[in-house]
């Protein structure tokens, strides 16, 4: 992730890159659901690709996507729930037990990989994937540092795809 506030952005695609994962999040954490998380993510960024100026700077960029999330949610929750909400940062968290629409054979799926890991690794991805916690707040659960906790996410994203190809074959 691009840090300094004065640097400027290369291309698009380093844009994309860069704030694509949390534009991702923020908009699942409002909407609920993956299927709409990801359509919306890509409005938000077909929207802003022809007004942006990649000469702007990081924190410009960054805060016109923020901008423009907010209004394709705007529109989003317009269309389906027929009413207009003006402030993301007044929708409430959505309930640990909201529905993602998951059939059967996929969360026994899922509960399969996940027993197969060792614990840290189930325990990252739980907290980061199941319980929507962020890589800092994950980490702090865990008692490691935050670099910590993306490696064993990453190691665990690798062993759960590898357990996984296995089971299906």
């Amino acid at each position: 992730m691009v840090s300094d506030t004065e640097s400027r952005y290369p291309d698009w695609e380093t844009v994309y890159a860069d704030n694509a994962i949390w534009v991702y999040r923020m908009i699942v954490k409002r909407v609920g659901n993956v299927p709409d998380a990801e359509d919306l993510t890509a409005e938000v960024f077909l929207a802003a690709l022809r007004p942006l100026r990649t000469t702007a700077t990081v924190a410009q960029v960054r805060g016109y996507l923020r901008v423009t999330t907010r209004t394709v949610l705007a529109a989003h929750w317009r269309q389906t729930k027929g009413c207009e909400i003006t402030s993301i940062d007044d929708v409430p968290d959505l309930p640990q037990e909201a529905e993602h629409g998951v059939d059967n054979a996929t969360a026994q799926q899922v509960h399969r990989v996940l027993a197969a890991l060792p614990d840290n690794y189930r325990r990252i991805l739980e907290l980061r994937f199941l319980q929507g916690c962020s890589v800092k707040e994950s980490a702090s659960q865990m008692g490691v540092s935050v670099a910590n906790a993306k490696l064993l996410q990453h190691r665990a994203l690798r062993l759960a795809s590898a357990l996984n190809e296995n089971d299906e074959r």
